[in-house]
């Protein structure tokens, strides 16, 4: 099979070290890459840096190889273009289609799904002139990323920062699995998602946990970030993750802290979606000091259940509120995987249920995941193997026909 034909823009920003990163992480996961940097981007990078990590050469102007006509031909063969960092010079260019280099004639010539990816002051990027840039692009079809909050060039902090090299990649992922899978639908929702797996603590050193890494909760908030949505992410114990761009986020430890995070920030949420693995049960007694193998011959742990946040917010729910949950299934003697999935939604009185099967290297600690939609009216599909921002991105267009046309998608 040939390998996607991915063009990486760079803007001319000090964020476009942060371009490398992206390179690096494409090229080694199978992405042929063309770099496309500005003028000014080499100010910051040179081009022998990004010719190195390519394999391919690095112009800026439309002069160079000029038989080869490069500043349609690119533009042309892509499957994904992805800018990084898009300045507001560069996404002003872009809006008004400007074309004065090899960069900005190749957006114009792109047919391809088009990702900007903003980097600048929060004053740039709060701008009214960029928002209006920002709003051209979207309403033409460009895909303009939220930006990170943190901290910017010298002591500065606020909106604006570059989205981690790791996030960017996965929705470049996304876009080349799924071309139109950042519409922008989410706008004016607050949308809740609970993320990674709680631990029970039996005493200092000790907990009972899961093998949740939290990639497929923070998924679903990055994927809802980027398709408009106010996003509100209560996350328990997680792998290395960056945060997500655009994303308030609350942590938590224990099956008890998610549940006040979750009931606290769902009060005004018009979508909560459980994603994260809450232990059913934990210790009923927590030790002060740590346990020993030599103190005495350790009575059983006795364990007490946590509470079932999911019924609770069932029960709970305001008017109009979508509940969406997830469910880590294995088969037994009473059933298999699907059958416990059903037997779940039943029970829980949720709108939408996403079914894991688990185990073997499945659903936790892995990048990709696969399983079964599930909906209260009775529709239910098959979710195929993918990227868990492609599974993300199939469970809020279920929630967008859900709340739209009150009905789902997943016949």
């Amino acid at each position: 099979m040939s390998k996607p034909k991915v063009v990486l823009g760079v803007g001319g920003g000090i964020a476009a070290y942060k371009a490398c990163e992206v390179l690096r992480r494409l090229t080694e996961s199978g992405h042929e890459v063309r770099v496309l940097p500005t003028a000014a981007a080499l100010h910051f990078v040179g081009a022998a840096t990004f010719e190195a990590l390519s394999g391919q050469p690095v112009h800026t102007t439309v002069f160079a190889d000029v038989p080869e006509v490069p500043h349609v031909r690119i533009g042309q063969e892509a499957d994904l273009v992805l800018v990084v960092p898009a300045t507001a010079d560069l996404i002003a260019k872009a809006a008004h289609g400007l074309a004065d280099d090899l960069l900005t004639s190749t957006l114009l010539t792109a047919r391809c799904p088009v990702v900007l990816a903003p980097a600048m002051h929060t004053e740039m990027w709060e701008h009214a002139a960029t928002r209006a840039n920002v709003a051209t692009l979207r309403s033409r079809g460009t895909v303009v990323l939220e930006p990170s909050s943190g901290r910017l060039t010298g002591k500065d902090t606020g909106k604006g920062r570059l989205a981690d090299p790791a996030e960017l990649v996965d929705l470049a992922r996304l876009m080349l699995e799924r071309p139109d899978g950042l519409p922008r639908d989410l706008e004016g929702l607050h949308v809740v998602v609970s993320a990674g797996g709680t631990r029970e603590p039996l005493d200092p050193v000790r907990y009972l946990g899961n093998r949740s890494s939290g990639k497929q909760g923070y998924a679903l908030a990055r994927v809802a970030a980027q398709r408009g949505a106010r996003v509100t992410l209560v996350a328990a114990h997680t792998v290395a993750i960056p945060d997500p761009a655009g994303v308030d986020l609350v942590h938590a430890g224990t099956a008890e802290e998610l549940r006040s995070g979750v009931l606290d920030a769902a009060a005004d949420a018009d979508v909560v979606v459980m994603a994260a693995a809450v232990a059913d049960f934990r210790p009923t007694q927590v030790t002060e000091h740590k346990i020993k193998k030599t103190d005495h011959d350790p009575d059983p742990v006795a364990l007490t259940r946590n509470p079932d946040i999911l019924a609770e917010l069932v029960a709970k729910r305001a008017a109009g509120q979508t509940i969406v949950g997830f469910a880590a299934e294995t088969g037994d003697a009473s059933g298999d995987v699907l059958t416990h999935g059903r037997a779940k939604l039943a029970r829980k009185g949720c709108d939408l249920l996403v079914v894991n099967a688990v185990g073997d290297g499945k659903a936790f600690e892995v990048e990709d995941n696969a399983g079964w939609l599930l909906a209260a009216d009775g529709a239910e599909r098959p979710i195929e193997l993918g990227s868990k921002a492609r599974l993300a991105t199939e469970v809020w267009d279920a929630v967008v026909a859900l709340r739209n046309h009150g009905a789902t998608s997943v016949r």
